[in-house]
């Protein structure tokens, strides 16, 4: 069957909502570590996919998701060995002020959970955002995620901040900070008191930002003041992907009061988390009936507890900070003497060259779009992100070694050459 037709097929059955990437979309059919291959047996490069965090069927992972498929699967009103297990390894990798954790299967579940729990703490339904931040798929989260678009207007209880955006801000830190304070004064001046404050700390649908540390510590203060918390969206940007920490937030030396994970926690199975203080999880348990039927079942706990494994077996923390300097360092390289190439940005085994109209240093989407195109057809996977999918975004699998860095790179040098 070709593409075409089964792209006929895909649009049928499943509607025009769903999208594709590239301008000729890629049917894979394999994959293993960073590498993937399609339907006509050519190989890619992976440099854009976090969710098989350690790597396209790992060995060791699927090897845990069998053994225990084959022995039970159930929900979790059971006692099970695996999912204490591996919450009490999970929590055992996050500051021990965040002492619980709930499971469930995707980071969209996790951060609706987030804002139940931080409502019931507070009374309060504000919730502040930056200004093109995502956080999932539910009606709650799409009304806080304003990178969905128009077709998802803001909730009334929602304000938006920026990102802390060095490349065009002077002082990223204070504008935040000074943003957070107007949006708890708006949300006040309709009667609304915060609930939280939620970001992704490193930023990356805004265009990735990691920023100096302690960047945001002005803008989450402003919020605590007001009685919110900080929920720390960790899906994207944690998991041993900063390198030298497990959790973006810990390189900015300020503990979240929740901290929410996604599919990465699982390396390509549907497994998410959220970890917060007790005192909180003790009042929404005691005034909430919260269950989860899959979340954290047994058989995602065993490929829970196989991914953080490979992480401490193969130092694959250490693997993404020694390979992101690399990245970084390349990137640098390349950007410069390059006047279509506005910045360059990174934490870890996480990084985005920013793609802009030179002279005037406003972003360029379509050209970024072509560059991700371009790559492609070399055989490399990137993507983007950006208030105008301005940035190429490269977050690969945490197995990407030292060659794969190497082969990117000379891959973008050909792409931005051509």
């Amino acid at each position: 069957m070709s593409g075409a037709d089964l792209m006929a097929r895909r649009e049928a059955v499943l509607g025009p909502a769903y999208r594709l990437f590239y301008d000729e979309p890629l049917h894979l059919v394999r994959g293993r570590g960073a590498e993937v291959w399609d339907r006509e047996g050519r190989r890619y490069l992976d440099a854009y996919n976090n969710v098989p965090s350690v790597g396209h069927c790992h060995p060791r992972v699927v090897a845990a998701l069998a053994e225990q498929a084959g022995a039970l699967n159930t929900h979790t009103r059971y006692l099970h060995e695996n999912v204490v297990a591996y919450a009490e390894r999970l929590v055992g990798t996050l500051p021990p002020e965040l002492g619980q954790v709930m499971l469930t299967c995707t980071g969209s579940e996790a951060n609706d959970l987030a804002l139940r729990v931080a409502r019931c703490a507070t009374g309060g339904t504000g919730v502040i955002v930056t200004a093109h931040a995502y956080h999932g798929v539910t009606l709650a989260l799409a009304e806080m995620s304003p990178s969905l678009g128009a077709g998802a207007p803001l909730g009334r209880h929602v304000r938006t901040i920026p990102a802390p955006d060095a490349f065009r801000l002077a002082d990223p830190g204070q504008a935040m900070a000074a943003a957070a304070e107007a949006a708890v004064d708006s949300l006040a001046a309709e009667g609304i008191r915060p609930a939280a404050i939620l970001f992704d700390t490193v930023f990356a649908s805004d265009g990735l930002h990691p920023g100096t540390p302690g960047i945001y510590a002005g803008a989450v203060e402003a919020v605590r003041r007001a009685g919110g918390l900080f929920i720390a969206d960790e899906v994207q940007s944690g998991l041993g992907r900063p390198g030298g920490s497990m959790w973006a937030f810990e390189r900015h030396g300020l503990v979240p009061d929740i901290v929410t994970m996604g599919k990465p926690l699982g390396g390509g199975h549907p497994l998410a988390a959220m970890a917060a203080r007790p005192d909180l999880l003790e009042r929404f348990g005691r005034e909430t009936r919260y269950f989860n039927t899959f979340g954290g079942n047994p058989v995602s706990a065993a490929v829970g507890l196989a991914v953080l494994d490979v992480i401490r077996d193969e130092g694959l923390m250490q693997r993404a900070e020694a390979t992101g300097r690399q990245l970084l360092d390349g990137l640098r390289q390349i950007a410069a003497g390059r006047a279509g190439i506005g910045d360059v940005r990174g934490a870890g085994l996480y990084a985005t060259l920013e793609v802009v109209s030179a002279p005037s240093g406003r972003p360029d989407g379509p050209r970024a779009a072509a560059l991700q195109n371009r790559l492609r057809q070399l055989g490399i996977l990137a993507g983007l992100c950006g208030a105008e999918n301005q940035c190429l975004k490269l977050r690969p699998p945490l197995c990407f070694s030292d060659r794969d860095c190497d082969e990117l790179l000379s891959g973008l040098d050909r792409a931005l050459s051509t």
